[in-house]
C-alpha cells in the first residue's frame, strides 16, 4: 500500500449552465435525445475570458482551505488537462504564477479524462519515496473552447470545470491501496483534436476545417472505453483483495452514463454504490473524477476510512483505475 491521505478537495465550477433546452435552439437535437443517450441534463460553460489555469487556480486554493493549508505549502502542482492554456509553458505554470507561488515544482499530465488519476500516481510516487510532502492535483478543462458547436455527437457532451485534492504523507491504513494504468497509442486518433501542434500546425484551412476541435468515432470510444474502465477498477481491487462488498463508493469518470453503467456491471459494483454527477455537469474530461470525490465528501459518502473505487478512459487512448482508503 502507498501509504498517503488526500488531505483536502475542492472545485471551480463556472456560474453559466446550459440546459438540453438551450441546446436544442443551438444544434438538430433534443432534450429527450440527449438524455436517453448519455444521461446529461445541462453541464457548465466557462465566460470566454476564462482558461484552464484560471478554474485549476481556483480549485487549488479551495482544496488547500479545506486542507487547512496556503497554497504556499505545496512542493509540488500538477494538472490534468487535455484543453491547456498554451502548447508552452505548462498550464501548471500558469496556475503557479495565479496563485503568487515560485518555487514548487509544476507541471502538465496529458491524459485526456485519465489525468487527474495519472496525477494522483505520481503525486503518489513522490510523497512515498520522500521527494515531495504535500502535493496540490488538479484536473481542469474548459472543453466548451474546443468543441465543435455545429456537431451535435460532441458538443452535447462536453462541459467546463476543474477539481483538485492535496494528497500528503498518510496515517495508519489510509492510501492508495492499488492502482492500475496504461495507454493504447494505437488507437490515438479515434479520440482527438487534429490542428494545432506540429503534426498539422494551425492554418486558414485547419481553422475553417475545423480542425482545432474535437473529433471522436464514438462508437469505438464507447467499445474500448468500459472494456478498459471496468479492466483498470477490476485489476485494482483484485491487486487490493478488496471485493464489490468491501466497497464503499464507486467513482468513475462520468462521460456517458451508459459507459458507466457497463464498467459498473462488470467491476461487479451494485447500482447504489455507484456516485454519478454526470447529470449536472457533463463529461468535464480530467476534472470528473476530482468534482464528484469532492462532492460526495461534501455529501457525506465518503468519510475517513471509506474505501473508494474510481477509474477513467480518456484520449490518447489512456485508462486507469484505484482503489483508496480515505
Amino acid at each position: 500500500m502507498k501509504s498517503l491521505k488526500i488531505i483536502g478537495t475542492g472545485v471551480s465550477l463556472p456560474s453559466r449552465v446550459l440546459t438540453n433546452a438551450d441546446l436544442e435552439k443551438m444544434v438538430d437535437t433534443s432534450d429527450e435525445w440527449i438524455t436517453e443517450r448519455t444521461g446529461i441534463r445541462e453541464r457548465r460553460i466557462a465566460d470566454d475570458d476564462v482558461s484552464t489555469s484560471d478554474l485549476c487556480a481556483d480549485a487549488i486554493k479551495n482544496a488547500c482551505a479545506d486542507a487547512g493549508l496556503e497554497p504556499r505549502a505545496l512542493d509540488a502542482i500538477i494538472v490534468g488537462t487535455s484543453t491547456a492554456d498554451t502548447l508552452f509553458p505548462s498550464t501548471a505554470c500558469w496556475v503557479q504564477g495565479k496563485l503568487g507561488l515560485r518555487g514548487p515544482a509544476a507541471f502538465d499530465v496529458s491524459a485526456g479524462c485519465s489525468g487527474f488519476l495519472y496525477g494522483l500516481e505520481l503525486a503518489s510516487a513522490l510523497i512515498v519515496s520522500g521527494t515531495a510532502t504535500r502535493v496540490g492535483v488538479v484536473g481542469g478543462e474548459v472543453m466548451s473552447k474546443v468543441v465543435n458547436w455545429k456537431d451535435r455527437s460532441t458538443c452535447v457532451l462536453f462541459g467546463d470545470g476543474a477539481g483538485a485534492a492535496v494528497v500528503a504523507a498518510g496515517k495508519g491504513d489510509s492510501g492508495v491501496l492499488a492502482s492500475n494504468w496504461g495507454a493504447d497509442g494505437n488507437l490515438a486518433s479515434i479520440l482527438y483534436q487534429p490542428a494545432g501542434g506540429t503534426q498539422k500546425p494551425a492554418t486558414h484551412q485547419t481553422v475553417e476545417d475545423n480542425a482545432h476541435t474535437v473529433h471522436m468515432e464514438g462508437s469505438t470510444v464507447f467499445r474500448h472505453a468500459v472494456m478498459a474502465m471496468s479492466q483498470a477498477a477490476t485489476s485494482a481491487m483484485e491487486e487490493a483483495e478488496i471485493k464489490p462488498d468491501d466497497v464503499d463508493l464507486f467513482v468513475p469518470h462520468q462521460a456517458n452514463m451508459r459507459i458507466m453503467e457497463v464498467a459498473r456491471e462488470r467491476a461487479r459494483l451494485p447500482r447504489e454504490k455507484m456516485y454519478v454527477v454526470l447529470h449536472k455537469y457533463g463529461n468535464m474530461s480530467a476534472a470528473t473524477v476530482p468534482v464528484a470525490l469532492h462532492e460526495a465528501r461534501t455529501e457525506g459518502r465518503i468519510k475517513d476510512g471509506s474505501v473508494v473505487v474510481t477509474t477513467a478512459f480518456g484520449t490518447g487512448f489512456t485508462w486507469a483505475g484505484s482503489v483508496l482508503r480515505w
